[in-house]
């Protein structure tokens, strides 16, 4: 009787190990390595990005790394010129009525892809780095990424990325 328990809690213990091991084993990202054509690291400093422009070209997968090395909560989001203004307009709002937007965006749910799929997006805690994979339309010339909490983008934390074909 006692070797059939130890047998048992053995397995289970096995068991739990595997299935422990296998949740970490993947990719947090949509896209596969593979799949990845390069890397771009980006420092978010507080009120700038250590970049002011990029090159990608049309149809390219790219992997942006962003390390915020600032005091500030910040967000790195990529769209055109009208999205961002729009997004800018609706995150000073919030700012106005639920504090000063640099706590969790004022009560905003910034998760990534929360800009409605449209405009690819992660936040970032003073220290963190983050990933952000993104494959760059071929329907468009210039896109803009910035960071739209108040205050930030007026401050300059913005920057235009140049689609080539």
């Amino acid at each position: 009787m006692m070797h059939k328990s130890l047998l048992a809690m053995a397995l289970s213990l096995a068991t739990a190990s595997a299935l422990a091991a296998g949740e970490h084993g993947g990719s947090h990202s949509a896209t596969p390595e593979a799949e990845v054509d390069r890397t771009i690291q980006i420092e978010a400093g507080d009120m700038w990005f250590d970049r002011e422009e990029l090159s990608i070209t049309a149809g390219e997968t790219v992997r942006f790394e962003v390390a915020n090395t600032g005091n500030l909560q910040h967000e790195f989001v990529i769209g055109d010129a009208e999205a961002q203004e729009e997004h800018r307009e609706m995150m000073q709002a919030m700012g106005n009525s639920h504090g000063d937007g640099h706590d969790g965006h004022g009560g905003h749910d910034m998760a990534e892809g929360a800009h409605g799929s449209q405009m690819p997006s992660i936040t970032l805690a003073p220290g963190e780095t983050t990933e952000l994979i993104w494959t760059a339309p071929a329907d468009v010339d210039t896109l803009v990424y910035a960071c739209n909490i108040p205050g930030h983008y007026e401050s300059g934390m913005f920057g235009e990325i140049n689609l080539g074909g």
